[in-house]
């Protein structure tokens, strides 16, 4: 396997041209069509590649007709972009469609089906195609707040104020009834992992061995993921309701997401995430010495950060009343933009800093509570390090992007707090890129190995 070390994460218009391009070279097997539309109106795209009817007279493979149910085909939905800031997925949907049509053994009696960004409009404001470095990574961050997100607006919204991008991925949802959803997701630095809504059973063995053979840390102690059944390393189940194991430190009910609207068709839920850059220090299974000392003083540490970004934004909040000169708050008194920033970005990178930074007291409470684990490994304290830093980083490179295109005068104190944290985070993870091509390479093995195994565990148990 050759790994280009110059790939590039597409865009959601770069992922619509190949895909009408692979849609074009096999008319019969493989269809784009327009699943939705987002706010802004852009189009939300998903890419079929039919199912194969094996005959058992000449042992041959051929294509259902693209676009039929194939009698009792089984539908997989492979969802990317969800979170704008996680860009592989869509790199890996398109790599899996090619491998589908190189190799069609997974379309046997199965249609695929990928939904190639999510959230378009935020991924058209994350904007790092080949990040060179966690600060390149940071340089034009976004990440939407949480009711804005396809998949756990759910969790967060009444049914009748959902956002046009959760519709869209539900009705695709019951459209498919895919026995398996996968959904694509990334971290900006540590390791792989795989969080599950049930059991897939053998699934450990052949995600260990992927990641192994392409030198990706698996993380042992997800934060996502405190406390969960565990099957293997890396791979962590989703409690039931009520489980004792159920509260991990999540602002979000997980159990309200779309990736429970699968269960409705007795579908199961996959969630891969793959590091862009690797650390070695979430791989390790060793007791920590310390749990709740260690976690008091990264909640303490997470306070303090946050102090310094939100006295940024309100100086961003001061500077806006004082222009706000016919007193309607609209921050300039005859502006066209809301708080009185030019920039059409300025909106939804701060409604996104203020949902971060009103979100951080909750969490400092989770980790300094009685709750707080009084056992744990380095690997989820390590794992907690991370998740801490890349929250008041990411708050305040969003606030960073707005206040630089506005020449605010606090925008050079920002950009060096920024610069340090970005340089302090790679240093104590050692951060070690993993290449676009290796990143869509683990995806892909274990979205097809999950699958697989799906399967078998049916056949053992005479549903399949």
């Amino acid at each position: 396997m050759t790994l280009l070390r110059d790939m590039c994460y597409p865009t959601p218009q770069e992922l619509g041209l190949a895909a009408r391009a692979l849609a074009d070279e096999h008319p019969g097997e493989v269809r784009l069509r327009q699943a939705g539309t987002s706010r802004a109106g852009q189009p939300i795209w998903v890419l079929s590649v039919a199912a194969t009817a094996t005959s058992t007279a000449t042992a041959t493979a051929t294509a259902v007709p693209v676009g039929t149910a194939g009698g009792d085909a089984r539908s997989v939905l492979v969802v990317a972009g969800a979170h704008a800031n996680e860009p592989v997925g869509g790199a890996t949907a398109l790599s899996l469609a090619r491998r589908l049509l190189r190799d069609p053994a997974p379309r046997a009696g199965c249609g695929w089906h990928f939904l190639l960004c999510a959230d378009p409009d935020g991924a058209a404001l994350h904007r790092t195609p080949r990040p060179y470095s966690l600060l390149d990574y940071h340089r034009y961050f976004f990440r939407p707040p949480g009711p804005e997100q396809p998949e756990w607006a759910p969790s967060l919204l009444p049914a009748d104020r959902l956002p046009p991008e959760t519709l869209a991925l539900t009705a695709l949802i019951d459209e498919l009834r895919p026995v398996l959803q996968v959904s694509l997701h990334a971290t900006d630095l540590g390791g792989t992992w795989v969080q599950l809504t049930r059991d897939i059973p053998g699934l450990a063995e052949p995600f260990a061995k992927s990641a192994a053979e392409l030198r990706i840390p698996v993380e042992n102690g997800a934060s996502d993921a405190a406390g969960w059944p565990s099957p293997g390393p890396g791979i962590f189940v989703i409690p039931q309701p009520g489980s004792e194991a159920a509260g991990a430190f999540h602002p979000e009910d997980t159990r309200l997401s779309t990736w429970y609207h699968a269960h409705r068709y007795a579908g199961t839920t996959a969630i891969v995430e793959v590091p862009m850059w690797a650390s070695d220090l979430v791989d390790d299974p060793a007791p920590h010495p310390d749990p709740r000392g260690a976690l008091r003083m990264l909640a303490a540490r997470l306070t303090a950060d946050a102090a310094l970004v939100g006295a940024a934004r309100e100086r961003t909040r001061t500077r806006d009343r004082d222009r706000d000169r016919d007193g309607d708050g609209d921050g300039d008194g005859d502006g066209p933009h809301p708080g009185g920033f030019e920039d059409p970005a300025a909106a939804p990178l701060l409604r996104a800093v203020d949902w971060t930074l009103a979100l951080i007291p909750r969490i400092t409470v989770e980790w300094t509570g009685a709750g707080a684990p009084a056992e744990a490994t380095a690997a989820y304290i390590a794992s907690i390090d991370a998740f801490g830093r890349r929250l008041s980083l990411r708050a305040a490179a969003m606030l960073l992007r707005v206040l630089r295109a506005e020449g605010h005068p606090a925008a050079p104190g920002l950009d060096r707090l920024v610069t340090g944290w970005c340089e302090e985070f790679a240093a104590r993870f050692g951060a070690r890129w993993i290449p676009v091509a290796t990143q869509v390479e683990h995806q892909s093995r274990t979205v097809l190995a999950a699958y697989d195994r799906l399967v078998a565990a049916d056949r053992a148990t005479g549903r399949a």
